[in-house]
């Protein structure tokens, strides 16, 4: 009832828009002090705060991806920016945009993309990336060499079966000009939506089977099956998932191939039921903010999170609550 509820909501937004000429959504634009041109390497990353503050952890995230290589495009929907935030950004990223609040994350890379496409064509690799996320809370250059040690192909962090298997979109990278080609194509095709749902399916979930489609190698670092087996050698991961949705209680008796199964059967989200395993066994860089901060789930011992943060964290507690309290979710 809800979804329904939810996409009928939306419904009528979506047919002005089809019915209208679209108008352009970015609202300012600037070059940044890091140099982009000639770049190879492009990350967008998706920003939005309801006071427009760019928090320390946020420029943490953003001078990583400086270090790693890319030119960034910094894109905002906070309706306004603090001047001393905003040139902080310009001095980490190749671009900074701000833009109306419109269709989350893959509205924001679907406005960009033209203007990627004007000033560097399309890239090696292409990272789509959004702050969703806390961290890093581990070192996070083994992750990017692992994802760039698989060669050509769109690889995310971790994958979800929920809606059918799909990489979760808070950080995917597309490597090689093919993908990236691709990658781009599909957003900006794509139809976005008033719809938090229909953009979820038809951006998220759809992407990894359509890239798949294409004949590109579509892989997350952290797969599914990988996390299932190790929650089921650990038992105190197994009671937590356990805990989480009653549906799943009979992996306190079952062999574990039927454990398996019924964990298909009843697909876990990775980043809200497998935070702990993940952080603890997989070293794993992020905790998602929207479970420290809602546990829309309700989900026991998320208010522990700050134990998965060791004392020589990249981004540390404090520097975390911080940001949390920012965006007004502390």
């Amino acid at each position: 009832m809800f979804l329904g509820t939810e996409v009928l909501r939306a419904l009528p937004h979506d047919v002005i828009r089809l019915l209208t000429k679209r108008h352009n959504r970015l609202t300012r634009m600037e070059d940044g002090s890091e140099p982009g041109g000639g770049a190879t390497r492009i990350a967008l990353y998706v920003h939005y705060s309801a006071n427009g503050l760019v928090s320390g952890m946020v420029r943490y995230q953003l001078d990583l991806l400086r270090q790693a290589g890319f030119a960034t495009v910094f894109i905002s929907m906070a309706a306004t920016i603090p001047d001393a935030d905003w040139h902080a950004v310009r001095g980490m990223c190749a671009l900074a945009i701000q833009r109306r609040n419109f269709g989350r994350d893959f509205g924001a890379w679907q406005d960009v993309l033209p203007e990627v496409r004007r000033r560097w064509g399309v890239p090696d690799e292409l990272m789509l990336v959004n702050d969703s996320v806390l961290g890093p809370i581990r070192p996070m250059a083994p992750v990017l060499a692992a994802m760039r040690a698989g060669g050509d192909g769109l690889f995310g962090l971790t994958e979800s079966l929920q809606g059918g298997p799909h990489l979760q979109s808070y950080m995917l990278l597309a490597r090689g000009r093919a993908v990236a080609a691709d990658l781009m194509r599909f957003v900006e095709s794509m139809f976005v939506s008033h719809s938090k749902w229909l953009l979820i399916e038809l951006g998220e979930i759809r992407l990894s089977r359509w890239m798949r489609g294409q004949g590109h190698r579509v892989a997350a670092l952290f797969g599914y099956d990988r996390l299932v087996r190790a929650v089921l050698r650990d038992p105190h991961e197994r009671k937590r998932v356990i805990a989480s949705n009653w549906h799943l209680r009979g992996l306190g008796r079952l062999p574990e191939d039927r454990c398996s199964a019924l964990l298909d059967d009843w697909p876990l989200n990775p980043t809200h039921h497998l935070w702990h395993i993940l952080a603890e066994q997989f070293d794993f860089p992020f905790l998602k903010t929207e479970l420290v901060a809602r546990n829309p789930g309700r989900l026991a011992d998320v208010g522990e999170w700050p134990s998965v943060v060791r004392s020589d964290s990249p981004c540390p507690v404090p520097m975390l609550r911080a940001h949390l309290a920012s965006v007004g979710a502390a």
